[in-house]
């Protein structure tokens, strides 16, 4: 009996840590999806853009499949630009449906650059639908300043997707995007909202410096602050 109740005591503390391996692996898989695609060569975000991001999502491998009507379900990584340099980075979950001739599964990863204040206050909603009324729209794809010209669109948030090794922008309309608080917890050590993590409340975990590291490439003239 007293094994079984010591059993019971310490499995939370294994399936936590579990949990907070698993959003460190996330964390990292979204620093190789940055590197790799802003270092395909005249096909990645234009590097004005970046420069220019309040903050940056990156959600590798969203699972698409269906057959006439597709789903989409996907888990990565928002960080933001605070005084200090970029947040702690909050765990998100992409999720949603769409009508089409989707026939066939595969993965995607996304990347969301989202460009001013009022973008980053969206992204604090417990859950934001995501699409071109929301003044979210497919980026511009290139490293020229042309590209940033095209950028300068009323789109508060630039989406973009690679798919079988092709880049570009991308309507995400109907998707949705929220916080995965549970994974948070895990990653932080202590529930928190959304919102103390991306205003720098909360400690960079160390274990995610990689992402900092491609990040830190893109802090622009600015300094640690984005262009309001």
């Amino acid at each position: 009996m007293k094994s079984a109740i010591l059993a019971l005591a310490i499995t939370p503390a294994f399936l936590f840590a579990d949990t907070r391996s698993e959003v460190l692996e996330r964390v990292s898989d979204s620093a190789t999806v940055l590197q790799e695609i802003m270092h395909t060569p005249d096909k990645g975000i234009p590097e004005q853009i970046m420069e220019k991001a309040q903050c940056v999502g990156i959600i590798p491998g969203v699972k698409k499949a269906g057959f006439i009507v597709g789903a989409k379900y996907g888990k990565g990584v928002l960080v933001c630009r605070t005084d200090n340099g970029w947040s702690a980075p909050s765990t998100v979950i992409i999720e949603g449906g769409s009508v089409g001739l989707q026939i066939g599964a595969g993965e995607t990863d996304v990347v969301l650059v989202v460009r001013n204040k009022s973008g980053e206050q969206k992204l604090m909603k417990d859950k934001f639908t995501l699409g071109v009324s929301a003044g979210v729209m497919g980026g511009p794809v290139g490293r020229t300043a042309q590209a940033e010209t095209d950028a300068e669109m009323h789109a508060e948030i630039l989406s973009y997707s690679r798919s079988r090794g092709l880049f570009a922008g991308v309507d995400l309309g109907g998707a949705t995007l929220r916080p995965d608080n549970k994974d948070n917890e895990a990653l932080i050590g202590h529930p928190v909202s959304q919102r103390a993590i991306l205003t720098g409340e909360v400690p960079r975990p160390p274990e995610a410096k990689a992402l900092y590291s491609e990040l830190d490439k893109y802090l622009g003239a600015g300094g640690n602050r984005a262009e309001r």
